[in-house]
């Protein structure tokens, strides 16, 4: 599989100081780490400090959305690989103002290792750390509390970003992305692998007529794989996981987003959106604000996700709150 690469173990830095070189406005590269990703603009006393990371190959997640009303830092790891300890440290002394620090990442084994270090490190630093995970992945267990975290994060970011950013002490903060974590559900379907710059190889296989509901990020097995749907067919088939598990009501006001894993296009995503705003408007459910594009991605992974996030007043003024950030911008 193509790619517009030099050296395969060197992508990721690469990506970084393009990234940084492209966005001075926005981000700066920590001279002691060229892996800590931190806001020029963003940072300062009396302000939580709010860091997301996760592994590369997201983009614009999670680099994309750091600036004002988001995110302080991002500490990056190489790709679908978590950050190690170092960079998330160095993040977190660049980002405290005094209030101490929200960290947020998807709920995998070595992201909750090197954050959790991490955080033990700054702690012995005298700097607060509070964690929020991410578990909205409908597919990945019946348990809420075993589940990964996939483009769902996104929303719960921009939640707890807004909330720092209009001066919430750390315990709101941490409180408000509970909230919108607890509150959110997503599911996914892929039409098509990605590879890894390492290895230029397919990360699984789906036959030209396969699809599979459920499948992860990373490319971990989904729930159900079989033929190919139309796009009406295979909305539904989310959103009748979304709902099992998280019924709603009429009346009710959510946030949609539809999220494309790499090389799905528009048109399709649009498709899909429509699809997903007629069931919930035949139940009565008021979409209050939609999101539509590629937030989370996977390389070039064809495929979709939709994640729904049940609003009451507070979260609605969270996903209301204007950002500016190199990938994300909302007036």
């Amino acid at each position: 599989m193509k790619k517009l690469i030099n050296v395969p173990n060197l992508v990721v830095d690469e990506m970084i100081e393009g990234y940084a070189a492209a966005y001075p406005q926005y981000v700066r590269v920590l001279p002691e780490n060229k892996r800590a990703v931190v806001s020029v603009n963003t940072v300062r006393q009396g302000k939580v400090g709010v860091i997301i990371g996760g592994g590369s190959g997201h983009e614009p997640a999670f680099m994309g959305v750091i600036g004002k009303g988001f995110v302080d830092a991002v500490p990056v790891g190489n790709v679908f690989a978590s950050p190690p300890p170092d960079p998330i440290l160095a993040c977190t002394r660049a980002v405290h103002g005094g209030e101490g620090v929200i960290y947020m990442y998807g709920n995998y084994a070595g992201d909750c290792m090197n954050f959790d270090m991490a955080a033990e490190l700054a702690a012995m630093e005298g700097i607060r750390v509070e964690t929020v995970l991410i578990t909205d992945d409908v597919a990945s267990s019946s348990a809420v509390e075993r589940r990964r975290g996939i483009a769902g994060g996104f929303l719960v970011f921009k939640c707890a970003g807004a909330a720092a950013d209009m001066g919430m002490k750390l315990d709101d903060v941490v409180r408000v992305a509970k909230k919108a974590n607890d509150n959110i559900r997503t599911m996914g379907v892929a039409l098509s692998p990605c590879a890894v710059p390492q290895t230029g190889k397919p990360s699984f296989v789906l036959g030209e007529d396969e699809m599979e509901i459920g499948l992860g990020i990373h490319g971990e097995p989904g729930v159900q794989r079989g033929k190919l749907k139309t796009a009406d067919e295979t909305t539904d088939d989310l959103i009748d996981k979304i709902l099992e598990d998280m019924p709603l009501e009429s009346g009710e006001r959510v946030a949609v987003m539809v999220n494309g894993l790499g090389s799905t296009t528009y048109m399709e995503l649009f498709v899909v959106f429509r699809r997903a705003e007629q069931r919930l408007k035949q139940l009565g459910v008021h979409i209050y604000r939609s999101f539509v594009g590629e937030f989370v991605t996977s390389l070039e992974m064809g495929g979709c996700s939709i994640s729904i996030m049940k609003l009451d007043d507070e979260l609605a003024q969270m996903i209301d709150y204007p950002v500016d950030t190199p990938m994300y911008v909302q007036k």
